[in-house]
C-alpha cells in the first residue's frame, strides 16, 4: 500500500468517528473536534487491538452517514437493486468502513489533528476543514456534513484532492458494469459479512 493510500485510508477512519454527546448549537466543527479527540484517546489506550477496533466501531455509529454514502456510491445502479438487496448493501457498506478503514487508522502512530474552521451552508449543510498531523507531514481533511436533529453526520470526506464517496462510486460502477447486484453483494458478503476477512476495497 502506498503512503498516500495509507494516509487516505487512515484519514477516512479518523473522520468517521462519532461525536461526543452534544446539541446542534455546538456546531459541526465542535462535534468533529470532540470526535477526533476521542478517536485519539482510543488509539492511545493501553488495550488490545481488537478492543480498540470495537470501541472505534461503536464510536462511528453516530456520526458517519453510511446510508447516504452507500447510496451515493451506487449512484445510477441503486435502482437495479431490489429493496432487500438495498438494505443488505447498506449494512455491508457500513462494515466496509468499520472493518477495513478503521483498522488502518491504527497504523498511524499517535496522530494529531488540527482544526481550521467550518463553513455553514444554510441550516442543515456544512463543511469542516481539518488537518491530520503526523511526524512527517500535514494533510488537509475536509468533512461534508449534514444536520440530523441535534447531530451532524458526515456524508463525504475529502483527503487533499480525493473525495472518498467519488472513489467508492468509481469502484462500484466498475464492479456493477461487469457484474450484477447479486455478484457485488456476494463479493461484499464474503469480505464484510460475519465471517468475512475485510480488505481495502469492495
Amino acid at each position: 500500500m502506498t503512503i498516500r493510500r495509507l494516509l487516505l485510508v487512515a484519514g477516512l477512519a479518523a473522520g468517521l468517528a462519532a461525536p461526543m454527546p452534544g446539541n446542534a448549537a455546538d456546531g459541526p466543527l465542535a462535534q468533529t473536534r470532540a470526535t477526533l479527540e476521542q478517536t485519539r484517546v482510543i488509539i492511545d489506550r493501553d488495550t488490545t487491538h481488537d478492543r480498540k477496533l470495537a470501541e472505534l466501531a461503536a464510536l462511528l455509529a453516530g456520526f458517519l452517514d453510511t446510508d447516504t454514502m452507500g447510496k451515493t456510491a451506487l449512484d445510477k445502479h441503486w435502482g437495479a437493486f431490489t429493496a432487500a438487496q438495498q438494505r443488505e448493501f447498506l449494512v455491508l457498506f457500513r462494515e466496509l468502513f468499520q472493518r477495513t478503514y478503521v483498522q488502518k487508522l491504527l497504523l498511524f502512530e499517535r496522530p494529531d489533528f488540527g482544526f481550521v474552521g467550518e463553513d455553514l451552508q444554510g441550516q442543515d449543510q456544512a463543511r469542516v476543514d481539518t488537518t491530520i498531523i503526523t511526524p512527517r507531514d500535514d494533510f488537509a481533511v475536509t468533512y461534508r456534513m449534514r444536520r440530523q436533529g441535534t447531530r451532524w453526520l458526515a456524508t463525504d470526506i475529502q483527503i487533499e484532492d480525493l473525495s472518498l464517496t467519488t472513489n467508492f462510486r468509481r469502484q462500484m460502477d466498475r464492479l456493477l458494469t461487469s457484474g450484477s447486484p447479486a455478484d457485488l453483494l456476494d463479493r461484499m458478503r464474503r469480505k464484510y459479512g460475519p465471517n468475512g476477512q475485510g480488505g481495502d476495497e469492495p
